[in-house]
Formats: C-alpha cells, sequence, structure tokens
C-alpha cells in the first residue's frame, strides 16, 4: 500500500490537526512577510537575487560548490539522476526508496535510465555486499551501473553515519559516483545530532526538500560539484522547471533555513509523545522515528478510525488496511496533538 493512499483532505476546509504530512503546511506570517518584501528577476536568466542567493547559501552551507533551486523533490532527484547518468546506464537504489517507489518511474519513463532496486534493511540503510553485489560486469547485455542513490531519513528512520558511509564506500569501490535524496535531510541532521556536512560529505549530489519538514509552499535545492549542477540546470530546462520571477518561493526557503531547521525536534518530540499514547492504548503496532508515527491498527478499522478522527477534526492519511502513517510538523502544535490523542481516546476508550 502506498504510503500517499487516502491523503484527500476534508473538501478544503482547514481541520484543526492534520497528520496526512509535513507538506500540508502553510507559510506563518514571518514567512509571509519574507515573501512579500522578497527582491524578484528572471531566474532563467540567471537574475532573481533571491534564487542565487537560496542556492549559494544551502551549497556553501552543505559544503558543495553549487546549487539549483527546482519546483519539487522528484524533479531534484531526477534532474540529478539525469545529471549523473546517460540512457541506458543504471541507478542502484533502495527497494523502498522515493525515487524508485514513489516518482512514478520517471527516471526510466523520460530519463531512459535503469534502476536496480535493493533491499532497504529495518534501519533504512542499503547492505554494502548488495550494492556490490547489484554492480553490473562489463557486458554488452547489462546496463552500466553508473550511482548509487542513498535516502536520510527513510520512512522516518535517520540512518546511522557509520552505515551511510558503508554503502557509498561500497559504491565508490565499484566506480559509482553517489546521490543522497535527503527529502527530510534536516530531521535526519537533527536526530543524528551530527554536523550537516557530515552526512553531506558522503556524496556528491544532494536534493534537500524546503517543502516538508521546513514549511515551504513549494521547491528543492539540489547541491554539488558545479558540472553536475550546470548539466541539472539544463535538464531543469528541458523538463520545464525553469521559472521567471522564482523569488518569491526562493525567499520562503531562505526564511525556513533561518527559523525552521533549529525546531524540528520539537516536531520529533511530539511524534514521541503521540506514539505512546497509542502503544498506551494497546490498540495496535506502533513504530516511531523522528516526525513520523506508523500504526498498524489491531483490529483493521482503519476506515471507521478515519472516519471518527476527520469528524473531530483530525486528518490521518492511509489504506483501508495495513498501516497508517502519522506525521508531526510545525503546523501541528500542542494543541492540535491534544486533540488528537483525545479523538483517539474516545475512540478505543
Amino acid at each position: 500500500m502506498s504510503q500517499y493512499a487516502g491523503i484527500a483532505g476534508a473538501g478544503g476546509i482547514a481541520p484543526l490537526c492534520d497528520l496526512r504530512s509535513d507538506t500540508v503546511t502553510r507559510p506563518d506570517a514571518g514567512m509571509m512577510q519574507a515573501m512579500a518584501a522578497a527582491a524578484l528577476g528572471d531566474d532563467v536568466y540567471g537574475e532573481d537575487p533571491s534564487v542565487n542567493r537560496l542556492e549559494a547559501v544551502l551549497a556553501e552551507r552543505l559544503g558543495k560548490a553549487a546549487g539549483l533551486f527546482v519546483p519539487t523533490g522528484t524533479m531534484s532527484n531526477f534532474t540529478a539522476m539525469l545529471a549523473h547518468c546517460q540512457r541506458g546506464e543504471e541507478v542502484i537504489c533502495g527497494r523502498g526508496y522515493h525515487v524508485y517507489a514513489y516518482e512514478a518511474a520517471g527516471a526510466s519513463v523520460l530519463g531512459g535510465i535503469a534502476l536496480c532496486p535493493v533491499p532497504v534493511r529495518a534501519d533504512g540503510a542499503l547492505d554494502p555486499a548488495e550494492i556490490r553485489a547489484a554492480v553490473k560486469v562489463e557486458d554488452t547485455h547489462l546496463p552500466v551501473s553508473r550511482l548509487l542513490s542513498l535516502e536520510n531519513t527513510h520512512n522516518g528512520l535517520a540512518v546511522p553515519i557509520a552505515e551511510m558511509a558503508a554503502a557509498a564506500e561500497a559504491g565508490r569501490g565499484a566506480g559509482l559516483s553517489v546521490h543522497l535524496d535527503g527529502a527530510r535531510f534536516f530531521n535526519a541532521v537533527t536526530a543524528l545530532g551530527c554536523p550537516e556536512t557530515d552526512l553531506t560529505g558522503l556524496a556528491d549530489t544532494v536534493s534537500v526538500c524546503l517543502s516538508k519538514g521546513l514549511g515551504t509552499p513549494a521547491g528543492s535545492v539540489l547541491v554539488g560539484p558545479a558540472d553536475l549542477i550546470a548539466r541539472a540546470r539544463r535538464w531543469r530546462k528541458m523538463l520545464g522547471g525553469g521559472m521567471r520571477q522564482a523569488g518569491v518561493l526562493a525567499a520562503a526557503g531562505l526564511y525556513a533555513l533561518e527559523h525552521n531547521t533549529a525546531r524540528l525536534a520539537e516536531d520529533h518530540a511530539r511524534a514521541e509523545e503521540l506514539a505512546g499514547v497509542l502503544r498506551g492504548l494497546g490498540a495496535g503496532e506502533v513504530s516511531q522515528a523522528t516526525n513520523m508515527v506508523f500504526f498498524t491498527p489491531v483490529d483493521g478499522r482503519n476506515d471507521a478510525l478515519r472516519a471518527h478522527l476527520a469528524a473531530k477534526g483530525v486528518v490521518i492519511g492511509g489504506g483501508s488496511t495495513g498501516a497508517i502513517r502519522m506525521v508531526l510538523h510545525r503546523d501541528a502544535d500542542d494543541s492540535a496533538l491534544a486533540q488528537a490523542v483525545q479523538a483517539l481516546r474516545r475512540f478505543y476508550g
């Protein structure tokens, strides 16, 4: 079951607590003010000062030479793969990773790039032996293995630096470049308690989403070496991702980098609190990592639970069976969480 199943909202009515994803956040007053005051230009001409600043600030912060602002995380990953690979070449990635499972196979369908999935371990990491085994020998019958795509966080799990390093080393030892899908990069480093460059230093290119835990309306930034980012910029244009006065979005990203990264620990703490409540109710299997809680009702009453919560102003995702993903974020504050907890206790009381 896709983690995006059953994510429709309540007909445009803002719920009291929306736990479907950390993408549902809306700009606060400070971010809106920053957007309204943004210096603007035509980014396709390279003349938007806010976009240029965002790209430079995040690249420097993450220890890379250059950055590229794109509308979405999917485009960021896609342009990275296109910049690394030629048609007919191959990306080795995790079977449950976003680039393989949730990006509509765009790398293959549109980019002519083969995706080779390997198992993802319980800790979210890839086994170095699996990576080495997936790399193809030189043979005209086989694709050329070119890139290893890692992910952190994965289903909320902050993969330890040592495990990331072991996977990256296995890839590099086999002649692969390394990309990191860091859609929730700042959640990862918050949970790991490590410098940001400890994680970005393991990969050639890194994709960072600004519209998930950081709360912007849209946008991701791909950072990496100048030559790869220049190729990705050309691909961005070809894919229709060249925007004009995009500084209104870039300003939101700059605001988020300054104000919203340090507070991510609050989301993690609320997720831990919610997981504790669900465990205390004894109503099903519960797991939690960073800002995500996965809850599988023991009685299978997913739809009934969803309807009950919706009536109380609490929106959750998930399908009719299996695990329900609940994601904490900056718009799900203490009062919103209390509303969700009260509704859960009434359902299982």
